[in-house]
């Protein structure tokens, strides 16, 4: 449950972080510092940083009260997966010509760690403490 906990608030550290800085600063952050084509309007990646923190907040939650809802950790596994799979895919395929591709593997690449933490992490908290 130990290591489950830590990836837990290690994910919602870098989430919460990320969300405020795309909230914060969108086009500082997306076009120069991570070389992104100019965006016409900046709210819905506000909204992300906002869901981003809401989310975070949320993992904050579940860790706190992870000996009686371990298993709400899948929500995070499959949003997790998700976040993998769209950010690696855009990062081979889909970027915009002149985009730079930095952001979407570091996406890609720390959501996959956490990923394997988390999955781990429920792999060894679903054995110390089973459904049954």
């Amino acid at each position: 449950m130990k290591l489950l906990r830590s990836v837990l608030y290690a994910q919602a550290a870098l989430w919460a972080g990320c969300g405020l800085a795309i909230t914060i600063a969108p086009h500082w952050v997306l076009q120069s510092l991570f070389d992104q084509p100019p965006y016409v309007d900046h709210a819905y990646v506000r909204i992300t940083g906002v869901m981003s923190i809401g989310l975070a907040l949320l993992m904050v939650l579940v860790a706190q009260r992870l000996e009686d809802v371990w298993w709400w950790s899948w929500a995070f596994i499959i949003t997790t997966a998700g976040v993998v799979t769209v950010t690696g895919l855009h990062a081979l395929f889909g970027l915009p010509e002149g985009a730079g591709a930095l952001i979407w593997w570091l996406f890609a690449g720390l959501n996959a760690v956490l990923l394997i933490g988390l999955m781990v992490g429920m792999a060894r908290t679903s054995q110390e403490k089973p459904f049954a």
